[in-house]
């Protein structure tokens, strides 16, 4: 079974800037992103409890609240990639591990239209998780189309992020840090993930482009023991 759409994710994070707060609750839902919600809510669970941390430890050291914490745990938000990326470095698991279950063979294999949809912009943009790689090197790859005038912004992610970007269709700019590049289609860039970056669609066109992400030692940055709170 391929993996649900997590529904409309634009919220600001490490990953995602676009709106003013971090999740939206389970009302607001489609069905497939209700059963991401409760997949990823049970592995952060279960990946909490393997570890004996309470819930105030982990959210010390995700800095997440707790009430956003348990929220997640039910099930019952829709969080942002943001904290999603923040759990996930504090449990040492990598993202992709939160929205899949473990791979149980060599490969896993991701039909088409099974990606997670981890972001969906107001004009109907969508940043489509379709794969990635467990910790502690974590490599993620994302299907991303951006409707004419829409942004997506990130802050810096962890010390020693790459990302690299492949246009199919389209021209973007992206800017990496004070830098600003044009992509038209065909054209790839190699980046600085751990530099403040933006992807945009300033054109009448539609934009569709391949981003990989490559984030190092996932989790390096927290003790294996429970954090003190």
């Amino acid at each position: 079974m391929g993996i649900p759409l997590l529904g409309l994710l634009r919220l600001p994070s490490s990953r995602v800037s676009t709106m003013p707060h971090q999740c939206s609750m389970l009302h607001s839902m489609d069905e497939n992103a209700e059963s991401l919600a409760r997949v990823i809510g049970a592995r952060v669970k279960q990946e909490r409890k393997g570890r004996e941390w309470t819930l105030d430890q982990l959210a010390a050291a995700a800095s997440v609240s707790r009430r956003m914490l348990v929220n997640v745990e039910h099930g019952a938000v829709n969080p942002s990639v943001g904290t999603l990326l923040r759990l996930s470095d504090a449990l040492g698991v990598g993202l992709p591990a939160l929205v899949e279950p473990p791979p149980a063979r060599l490969a896993k294999l991701t039909r088409r239209g099974e990606g997670a949809v981890l972001w969906t912009g107001d004009l109907g943009g969508r940043g489509v998780l379709v794969g990635g790689t467990e910790p502690p090197d974590v490599v993620e790859l994302w299907d991303w189309s951006l409707a004419p005038g829409e942004r997506h912004e990130s802050e810096a992610h962890s010390v020693g992020t790459r990302e690299l970007l492949h246009v199919h269709e389209g021209t973007i700019t992206v800017q990496v840090d004070t830098q600003s590049h044009e992509l038209r289609t065909g054209d790839a860039l190699t980046f600085r993930g751990d530099a403040t970056h933006s992807y945009a669609n300033p054109n009448t066109d539609t934009a569709r482009f391949t981003l990989s992400v490559f984030e190092p030692g996932v989790g390096a940055a927290h003790r294996k023991d429970a954090p003190v709170v």
